[in-house]
């Protein structure tokens, strides 16, 4: 369903019994709902599980002046709220990183825990001297070709990089650049300290757009947090490893729930 939040139609979804433990997912960047699509199917037999739209990817309609940090985590509630949902767990790939880590900030009360999948917190690179930022200017869609095959390096997944392409070629140019530059306008590093929620971070041995170094870092940051590497995986588990990433929250939230 849409719901209205100010001048934006956030587009959401749930799955599972709306009396089990709720778990929202928030894609990546321009990656929609659908990064967490496989694993909330397996998910959704014990969790109520709900995933939407950010501003700027898949369905949801927003002005592309409207994309802040602040105005992304403050969907986070606009969501909960429209559902009925008090508390829950929220999971987060790549930049939607910053809007879990956000939301567990601004009101810890209602985010009992996090999972942050190949998670992006902070970017160093001026928009000055970032070639990405220059590629998504000036020759977007080759940007994405290229982008997409850094996501996906495992072997057999054109399935997956099909996909994908197809998820991020919904969002607008406008959008996707002014997605980049709302998180390279955010670092929450000298914040992280505070967030004391169960925290899973999950990452890509593989992953070529955040390093890994990076997620090793963030569970040190965050004081109760464990961190698992998965083998192989590159920046998308979530969409190429989909059981191994809903078997590594069932276990580690299972007390929990």
């Amino acid at each position: 369903m849409f719901i209205n939040v100010g001048d934006a139609k956030i587009y959401t979804t749930s799955f599972g019994s709306t009396t089990s433990p709720a778990i929202v997912g928030i894609g990546g960047w321009i990656g929609s709902w659908e990064l967490w699509a496989e694993p909330f199917s397996i998910l959704s037999q014990s969790w109520h599980t709900i995933a939407y739209d950010h501003r700027g990817a898949g369905a949801t309609i927003a002005p592309a002046e409207s994309i802040t940090f602040n105005s992304l985590v403050d969907d986070v509630f606009a969501v909960l709220d429209a559902y009925k949902v008090e508390k829950c767990v929220l999971a987060a790939e790549s930049a939607g990183a910053l809007t879990a880590l956000g939301a567990a900030l601004k009101h810890p009360n209602r985010i009992t825990g996090l999972v942050i999948v190949d998670g992006m917190y902070f970017r160093e690179t001026p928009p000055e001297k970032d070639l990405f930022l220059f590629g998504l200017r000036k020759a977007y869609s080759a940007t994405l070709d290229r982008f997409v095959e850094t996501c996906v390096p495992e072997s057999d997944s054109d399935h997956i990089k099909r996909w994908g392409r197809q998820i991020i070629d919904r969002a607008s140019q406008e959008g996707a650049i002014a997605l980049y530059l709302s998180a390279g306008e955010v670092d929450l590093r000298n914040e992280l300290s505070h967030i004391s929620q169960p925290t899973l971070i999950l990452h890509g041995e593989a992953d070529g757009i955040v390093p890994v170094k990076e997620a090793l870092q963030l569970s040190e940051l965050i004081s109760n947090a464990k961190l698992s590497v998965l083998p192989g995986a590159g920046h998308v588990p979530t969409m190429t490893r989909p059981q191994e990433v809903a078997h590594e929250i069932m276990n580690f939230f299972g007390s929990e729930i």
